[in-house]
């Protein structure tokens, strides 16, 4: 972590500042959500509490967006949620909810954001101009990965792989419908729900879900 931070220090330098975009973005965000919890827009919420992964999670390993090598082994005995996120989208108002419930569960939660560029061009920043992004204008400090492919095809993530094929990780095949969709990972390794994108990372259902 103390990498991660010196690395967003010395590209604070060329600090990011929000475009106006991301200004009314931010700005609307609640009035978006309100919006797409009325028209039942992205709010799967899948659960499978008892499956075992074929495939363990503390095998995965994945590369922070400092370029220094994250292994999931260090992640046993937390949960984990795992998110797909993206600076130019109607839900990166979520970032501050998710640094929120980050501090919130700091002693049982890690929270790990994917940064893609899988919907709409909603992620063209280099992973420097992100990590800035996301520390200047949310505050994020948990863990970011160097930016990739969450969606099912050649290119996708190896830990999205796992999270999106059910003879990996014993039950779930859906992968994200958009950005800031989030899977639930418990303290034994096993992947116990998956939430769309409208669902807050602070909503009771999410909560639920941490506090079982």
């Amino acid at each position: 972590m103390i990498a991660f931070w010196g690395y967003v220090e010395i590209v604070n330098r060329n600090s990011i500042d929000m475009t106006t975009r991301q200004k009314f973005l931010k700005a609307v965000y609640p009035m978006w959500m309100w919006f797409a919890g009325k028209k039942d827009l992205n709010t799967k919420n899948l659960s499978n509490e008892k499956a075992t992964p074929a495939v363990s999670f503390y095998s995965l390993k994945d590369t922070a967006i400092d370029g220094t090598a994250f292994d999931f082994e260090k992640l046993k005995g937390k949960k984990v949620m795992l998110v797909n996120t993206a600076s130019d989208c109607g839900y990166t108002g979520q970032y501050d909810d998710l640094q929120k419930l980050s501090e919130l569960y700091k002693d049982k939660l890690v929270v790990i954001g994917f940064p893609a560029n899988d919907f709409k061009e909603q992620e063209k920043g280099s992973d420097e101009e992100i990590a800035t992004f996301c520390r200047k204008n949310f505050g994020v400090s948990f863990p970011l990965m160097k930016k990739s492919s969450v969606i099912k095809g050649a290119d996708q993530n190896a830990v999205f792989q796992w999270l999106t094929d059910s003879t990996k990780n014993g039950w779930n095949n859906e992968q994200p419908s958009w950005n800031f969709c989030k899977f639930i990972v418990d303290e034994q390794g096993r992947l116990t729900h998956f939430f769309g994108s409208t669902i807050e990372p602070l909503g009771k259902e999410a909560k639920a879900a941490l506090n079982q």
